[in-house]
């Protein structure tokens, strides 16, 4: 790959998880509301300590749930690059063996 291709899709990579955060931040910030507006009268500092609190266990969860799917999605690909390895050694392996059977093939005829 070209390193101005290479360094677009890093560029790309880096704006697309920003704005996953962003969206994520909004829903939880949105949740926040949704749970603090349930709870009935609270005082403007209980409001921004509970918003805070939610706030924070809704990062450390996320976090958490984002390293769980990195962590199986690191296995996943070394599974598959595994399977992909021992299939491409099936395919040369049979590709040899159906070369050398024509080719004992071809000397019988040719004999």
């Amino acid at each position: 790959m070209h390193p101005l291709d290479e360094e677009a899709s890093s560029g790309i990579r880096r704006l697309e998880g920003h704005l996953l955060v962003e969206a994520e931040r909004s829903r939880a910030l949105a949740d926040a509301e949704a749970f603090l507006g349930g709870l009935g009268p609270l005082t403007a500092t209980q409001h921004r300590e509970l918003r805070r609190a939610y706030l924070e266990e809704r990062d450390r969860l996320t976090r958490r749930t984002l390293e769980r799917v990195i962590a199986r999605a690191e296995e996943l690909r070394a599974e598959y690059e595994d399977r992909y390895r021992r299939l491409r050694l099936l395919v040369w392996g049979a590709a040899g063996a159906t070369t050398a059977t024509a080719s004992g093939i071809l000397a019988l005829i040719h004999q």
